[in-house]
């Protein structure tokens, strides 16, 4: 049997017989300049996967959270808008019914002129035209026959709206006429020319 088998010496390290195996080749990596950007957008992608999740989620959520804030912010609350409708309301209400009293009063129906202007001057008279609905009343009122009560209203209106030269007119032309008080009347006609010099003008 010791002839059969072969030699097995052969597949020992034999220090004196060169080594049936190839010598390996060094192997370099080379990599070029072009690499360093793409090495760089790695870096940072790992350094953004790198950070805790909960910080993460936590900067996500606030940046969110102030720009949902920033687009239902509102200055004006609902209580402030409620009531600026309410105030426009309440004009334009004043506004038509003094527009209807000067358009009775233009064709000659001072009852009907009368009824609005008064309304304006009862209901609205936080509203600085209801100076000019009263400027219209006693106006209406001198018309029907209430010379008295329209003096005195004309009176009260020439303070406030001194800068009105129809109601200075119309008061000197009352206190003449009805009260024959001349001197009242040239001071109030005065004060009319001065604001209006067309009042001078008797075609006028």
């Amino acid at each position: 049997m010791g002839a059969c088998n072969p030699p097995i010496s052969h597949l020992l390290p034999n220090h004196h017989h060169k080594t049936l195996i190839p010598p390996r080749k060094p192997f370099f990596i080379i990599v070029s300049s072009s690499s360093k950007p793409q090495l760089t957008i790695n870096r940072r992608q790992l350094l953004l996967l790198s950070l805790p999740i909960s910080l993460t989620a936590v900067e996500l959520s606030s940046s969110s959270s102030s720009a949902v804030a920033a687009s239902i912010f509102d200055p004006i609350t609902e209580s402030e808008k409620a009531a600026s409708s309410e105030v426009a309301r309440r004009v334009a209400e004043a506004v038509e019914l003094l527009e209807k009293g000067r358009e009775f009063q233009a064709k000659g129906d001072y009852v009907k002129a009368l009824q609005y202007f008064t309304q304006v001057v009862r209901e609205y008279k936080d509203f600085a035209l209801s100076e000019y609905a009263r400027v219209g009343r006693a106006l209406a009122l001198y018309e029907v026959g209430d010379k008295n009560e329209a003096i005195s209203e004309m009176e009260d209106v020439s303070i406030s709206l001194k800068g009105s030269p129809e109601v200075h007119a119309a008061l000197a032309a009352a206190l003449y006429s009805d009260k024959h008080a001349s001197v009242l009347a040239e001071n109030q006609f005065a004060i009319a020319t001065l604001l209006d010099p067309n009042y001078t003008d008797l075609g006028y």
